[in-house]
């Protein structure tokens, strides 16, 4: 299912190889912190987003206080194989990941995601459960929203030609020209299935992509336990998570996984 490229130090990121239930390679990174764990937390990026973002890195560096953390590229993106689906296919990426953990030995497993990450890793929960915990960050509520220019301007990039040309030869990502048959249910939709695991939705209230009303239709699906942080000032997604709503998160995350969440 995935094979080491080399033997880490603490700290250092080991590139794997990882294979999807539909046969998708992709490229990923694991962070290794001190001593053996059992808790290991899964990032996911949002859309044109990789794990070799510093800002990226940053988080999982943070996110190393709770446990082992493993970033990756979804598919179609940079190192990975195959075509970007926006969030439809992207989820049997994310349980290639958390599968891969859990073969590895970690009992207890989060997931962490940013924009069309959030959206996904809501998707999984519901879909394949076995997450301790689910953090969605800048999510959208619902498929297709156009609303706000910027999300205008990112369905004319996947959906014209010129558009996947650009995003494929400027941001490196491979944009898939097929439309989704079946449309998945909304993340609100699919929220209420996030069980047993606790879910945090954070938001910012200077999202230029996705307004505040996403988070709050999302935290409002939800059953308990759950959380919604909306941060004054905060944009969208990885590039609007600073050190301080990193450690946060790790707070958050390490109250409701491993001893925190039996106490």
């Amino acid at each position: 299912m995935s094979d080491a490229l080399h033997r880490p130090a603490h700290g250092d990121p080991v590139r794997k190889r990882l294979t999807t239930s539909d046969g998708v390679h992709l490229d990923s990174a694991f962070l290794r912190g001190p001593g053996e764990r059992t808790t290991a937390v899964v990032l996911a990026n949002g859309f044109t987003g990789t794990w070799r973002s510093p800002l990226t890195r940053m988080i999982a560096s943070v996110l190393l206080t709770v446990g082992d953390v493993m970033t990756f590229d979804f598919r179609g993106h940079h190192g990975s194989d195959g075509h970007c689906t926006v969030g439809n296919e992207e989820v049997h990426d994310l349980e290639a990941v958390v599968a891969h953990l859990r073969d590895s030995g970690y009992t207890e497993i989060a997931t962490v995601g940013f924009s069309m990450g959030a959206a996904v890793a809501v998707r999984h929960a519901a879909m394949f459960g076995g997450v301790a915990a689910v953090v969605a960050v800048s999510g959208p509520g619902q498929w297709y929203y156009r609303d706000s220019k910027r999300m205008r301007l990112l369905h004319f990039g996947v959906e014209q030609a010129v558009g996947r040309w650009f995003l494929r030869v400027a941001r490196k990502v491979r944009v898939t020209d097929r439309q989704w048959d079946p449309v998945p249910p909304d993340p609100v939709e699919l929220a209420p299935g996030i069980a047993p695991g606790a879910l945090l939705v954070v938001h910012g209230d200077a999202d230029s992509y996705f307004p505040v009303e996403h988070a709050e239709r999302l935290y409002g699906a939800a059953n308990e336990p759950k959380d919604l942080w909306i941060v004054p000032g905060m944009g969208h997604a990885e590039r609007a998570v600073r050190p301080e709503i990193a450690r946060r998160i790790a707070t958050w995350l390490a109250e409701h996984t491993g001893e925190g969440a039996r106490a």
